[in-house]
């Protein structure tokens, strides 16, 4: 009877703390999701009382909304450059001082060279400091109660904002300024702006300290930032949130045959007299909640087959050189070919992302040949391929292969590594070409880890991306196609599909112009960036950055198309001055030295020569930042400060519940491992007084 009586207490005891467990574990989850958006004040005792969404400060005895009251863009695009200045406007709406902090993508290429803080009629401009210097002096400025903003950069498409000491019902707007190219390819011109960040997954299993932040994920050993690029994501229940404005004037010289835009409802406005445009949302404002894409095309015959930008700073002349090589056609039959194709089907992509994904693979499957061998492989918290080894394209084959397209889901976490490891194995020595297409947002923390598996495990196959959804992570996106020795291809909505793979396995089926190389008389003393120029595919421009004493009068480019020899001989005089150029060079020079830093045990030498770049071009980098600090005190010293970080929007098109609950998916497994270590440890020590009772 003892024995007996013991047994239940026992099993009631472990039925408690099980349940225990599962309610820690559920409002762990629920936690993660309570975020609030920006709206009109409201004072409340608890979040649970918010009837609409609002961002929330916490004060000492209740939460005040405050809002973010708007995000305005302007982007003055001449020719191949973007000038973009996006202005971020703070409202503390209570009465407690407050310090925001805010998480933000920009583009990959972005060139951030200009930090203004405005507080009513005056402007504090901020200037270029290392990144822990800069760090240092905001947090001193911060404490001395100065009114002081920080820019820093956490990943080329990631900046973090941190603006300290808002006032009391006070406004202040921070004002960030850009540089970056556009984008041309088949004869359309793309800008992009990213106006959201995504949740990142974020792998490991280990907790680590190191890298302070207010992000909803905890710093692991494969992410140990992660803290920092995981700002807070609104329950879309919540209502919209970061109102975003856009404005844009297009300027390139010559007669367009179309703008639009497939992500938002535009207005264009042609300028009498002028080949000048502008372009508007057609709404004034949009929930911050997607990429905004931007195309234009030339009129036919009127696209320039080469293009020269010129800056001349501090006695040296830098030169940006567009130059579209003939069409890669020849005669060529891709015998033995095998592709490969990679689908994520992780809990970011459901919804419109993974019905895009399908289309587009089913799209991809229509295209291939009877003499190509091919199989699919997908991913998500784990990995698993339709054939055992990649089959010859067969009717059987192919029915099997859509029949396995149409079952796909999205669901679970983001594991890319092992789907990497998948794709890249069993390579054999005869195939002629060896095409891996990865299909994914991308959206992922541990980006570096995957460049040097793709750069170690390529071998003779060629990684092709395709991004998916409304905002995928373009950084990895063009990286991972970089190292792979492929292109990237966006394909942003299900009416794109179509055209956006066509163009893909246009480049897929057509030779690739490959070594490429360039002569200048002085080409011992200029500096060219990327030093190593990469393939080029079907209708890809080849972009050069120059700087030298003095630019020559010609450059000399040779290259191979399917073992042809192509040449071409391009005068620098002349050209088109435009302010920036030398930024533009900095910031690719910089982007290089960084790939060279994964590659190279000498990490210091290239940081110091990343900083020293950075600070003669005034660009924040991963190891400098823009620092604004007010020299006069507002805050006193005794009114204490909150500290609070700005809430985002779940992308468009994305499913919360896939996300971030009930159980943890694409957002992040480790801190739902760390707690069900701790609860489990936790059940070990309790177990064992009980046993040793029995």
């Amino acid at each position: 009877r003892q024995c007996l009586r013991d047994s239940i207490r026992i099993g009631l005891y472990v039925s408690l703390l099980l349940i225990g467990m599962v309610m820690v574990l559920g409002n762990l989850v629920q936690a993660q999701g309570r975020n609030f958006h920006p709206g009109d004040t409201q004072f409340i005792r608890h979040p649970t009382e918010m009837t609409r969404g609002s961002l929330l400060f916490k004060g000492k005895n209740n939460y005040q909304s405050a809002p973010v009251l708007q995000s305005d863009v302007h982007i003055n695009i001449t020719g191949m450059i973007a000038r973009a200045t996006v202005k971020q406007s703070f409202r503390n709406p209570g009465n407690e001082w407050q310090e925001a902090v805010y998480v933000f993508p920009l583009a990959e290429t972005a060139a951030v060279d200009h930090l203004r803080m405005r507080i009513g009629e005056r402007i504090i401009e901020g200037q270029i400091k290392e990144k822990e210097k800069a760090r240092k002096q905001y947090q001193t400025a911060r404490r001395a109660g100065k009114k002081t903003s920080l820019i820093e950069q956490e990943r080329p498409n990631i900046f973090t904002a941190s603006l300290a000491n808002i006032g009391p019902y006070e406004t202040i707007v921070v004002e960030i300024e850009y540089q970056q190219l556009i984008k041309y390819d088949l004869g359309r011109f793309t800008l992009r702006f990213p106006s959201v960040l995504a949740p990142r997954y974020i792998p490991g299993n280990t907790a680590v300290t190191g890298f302070t932040g207010k992000g909803w994920a905890i710093n692991t050993n494969a992410v140990p930032d992660a803290a920092r690029i995981t700002p807070p994501v609104q329950h879309p229940d919540k209502g919209a949130l970061n109102p975003l404005s856009v404005n844009i004037d297009l300027n390139v010289g010559f007669a367009l045959e179309d703008i639009n835009s497939p992500s938002h409802q535009i207005k264009v406005e042609h300028l009498p007299y002028t080949d000048n445009y502008r372009i508007q949302l057609q709404e004034n404002s949009v929930p911050a909640d997607r990429d905004f894409v931007l195309n234009w095309k030339t009129a036919a015959d009127t696209t320039p087959q080469a293009a020269l930008f010129k800056e001349r700073i501090a006695g040296d002349d830098y030169a940006l050189l567009m130059i579209l090589p003939p069409k890669q056609q020849a005669d060529v039959r891709l015998l033995n070919r095998e592709i490969i194709f990679v689908i994520d089907t992780s809990g970011s992509m459901a919804g419109l992302s993974i019905v895009q994904a399908r289309s587009a693979l089913q799209l991809a499957l229509s295209r291939l040949q009877p003499s190509d061998r091919f199989n699919i492989i997908q991913f998500n918290s784990t990995t698993s391929q339709l054939f055992p080894y990649p089959a010859t394209v067969s009717a059987q084959s192919l029915r099997d292969a859509k029949n396995y397209v149409h079952a796909l889901n999205a669901d679970g976490g983001t594991e890319m590594a092992a789907a990497m490891r998948a794709a890249l194995v069993n390579q054999s020595r005869d195939q002629a070409v060896r095409q891996v297409v990865f299909l994914t947002d991308g959206n992922v923390g541990n980006e570096d880890t995957l460049f040097r598996y793709i750069e170690q495990g390529l071998g003779n196959s060629r990684l092709f991306t395709v991004g998916i959804g409304s905002a995928p992570n373009s950084h990895f996106m063009h990286r991972a196609a970089s190292f792979g020795r492929g292109t990237y291809t966006y394909i942003g909505n299900t009416s794109e599909v179509q055209q956006k793979m066509g163009e893909l396995f246009s480049k897929l089926e057509n030779p690739v112009l490959s070594e490429i190389d360039l002569y200048l008389p002085d080409r011992q003393t200029a500096e060219i960036w990327p030093e190593k120029i990469p393939d080029l595919y079907l209708g890809e421009p080849l972009l050069i950055s120059i700087k030298s004493r003095s630019l020559p009068e010609t450059i000399e480019v040779n290259g191979k198309i399917a073992n042809t020899t192509w040449q071409t001989t391009l005068s620098l005089k002349g050209g088109h001055e435009r302010t920036g150029v030398s930024r533009l060079w900095a910031r690719r020079k910089i982007a290089a030295l960084m790939v060279q830093r994964l590659r190279s045990s000498e990490h210091e030498a290239l940081r110091q020569e990343i900083i020293n770049t950075a600070l003669q071009h005034h660009l924040v980098s991963k190891f400098t930042s823009l620092l604004a600090v007010d020299i006069t005190p507002t805050r006193p010293g005794d009114a204490p400060i909150q500290k609070h970080a700005v809430a985002v929007n779940l992308p468009s098109g994305w499913e919360y519940q896939k996300v971030f609950g009930p159980m943890p998916g694409t957002a992040t497994p480790a801190r739902f491992y760390f707690i069900i270590g701790l609860l489990l440890f936790a059940a070990g020590i309790l177990l064992r007084r009980i046993s040793s009772h029995v």
